[in-house]
């Protein structure tokens, strides 16, 4: 397969959850003169106890466009509404329709553990679209011809860092986003109904503070940046090549690898992701800089 455009498409469940997540990582690729692509399944109409849906999701909507804006990304529109994202025929259909569209060579999206279904269902679903992508004989809504090339799936960290039985996840890579923090900031700052909902029931501008302290964990789990975002490689099989990582190729110093977690691939039973483990882990990152640098050579 073919392994040379320079696409990345980000595809997540609700407004404003690619600035959570990935942004910083969106960001670094549109430096690296990647093409970047910004989609979120739904509207986010459920995001607010002030409007109703029918106004929310307008509202909602240009929020995401004025965040894609400041990422650099082409925006695409929504296909559902909050809660209503089904790993279902109909709505697969249409996200493959995009992502023949797209034709991206990266893909972005969540977690396939995550704290809510709207994740795992977006996940699952982009999985699916990128898998069938070259295809012919799965028919899209619109009608989109297959097309070839190789795609990689990268998956976000789980919100709060742990899948939904409460385990600890760790990320494969991790990705300084330390230089572009303030546009990631900026752009999450665009959901201004998010900031108004939240204020009221959180406390002030507690989306961004929650959004800053995601990333600054992250960043000392990587024991070398101060912020960071977390990042899993999606098996191989029906997608590329084995050995193409395009992120971090692409990302290069920016992009630094968990050796710890890649040896937890391969025997799992000799370092169980336990407190215990975490703690060696991290004291492994810290003192012994257990790291690659994304670059080759």
């Amino acid at each position: 397969m073919s392994t040379g455009s320079k696409i990345a498409f980000a595809i997540v469940a609700h407004p404003d959850d690619v600035e959570f997540y990935m942004a910083g990582t969106v960001l670094l690729l549109k430096e690296a003169a990647w093409e970047v692509h910004y989609m979120t399944l739904s509207s986010g109409s459920g995001g607010s106890v002030k409007y109703s849906a029918a106004a929310v999701g307008p509202m909602r909507r240009t929020e995401s466009r004025d965040a894609a804006r400041i990422l650099g990304a082409k925006y695409h529109p929504s296909l559902c509404d909050d809660l209503e994202i089904f790993y279902e025929l109909k709505l697969l259909r249409r996200l493959a329709a995009v992502v023949r569209a797209v034709r991206p060579r990266i893909v972005l999206t969540h977690s396939p553990q995550d704290y809510m279904e709207d994740h795992t269902n977006t996940c699952r679903l982009a999985v699916t679209a990128a898998f069938g992508h070259g295809m012919p004989n799965f028919k899209t809504v619109p009608g989109r011809k297959a097309v070839e090339g190789d795609v990689t799936i990268y998956h976000a960290m789980p919100h709060g860092l742990r899948d939904p039985l409460r385990r600890r996840v760790m990320p494969e890579l991790f990705v300084n986003t330390t230089g572009v923090h303030k546009r990631k900031r900026d752009a999450l700052a665009a959901h201004r109904s998010q900031k108004d909902w939240l204020d009221v029931s959180q406390g002030l501008d507690s989306y961004l503070i929650t959004m800053d302290g995601f990333s600054e964990e992250l960043g000392r789990m990587s024991g070398q940046f101060q912020h960071a975002e977390g990042w899993r490689r999606h098996l191989h099989l029906g997608f590329s090549a084995e050995d193409t990582d395009p992120l971090r190729e692409a990302l290069g110093a920016n992009c630094r690898v968990n050796k710890t977690y890649c040896e937890w691939l391969e025997n799992p039973l000799t370092l169980a992701l336990s407190p215990k483990g975490e703690r060696e882990s991290g004291e492994r990152i810290r003192n012994e800089s257990k790291f690659d640098n994304g670059a080759e050579g």
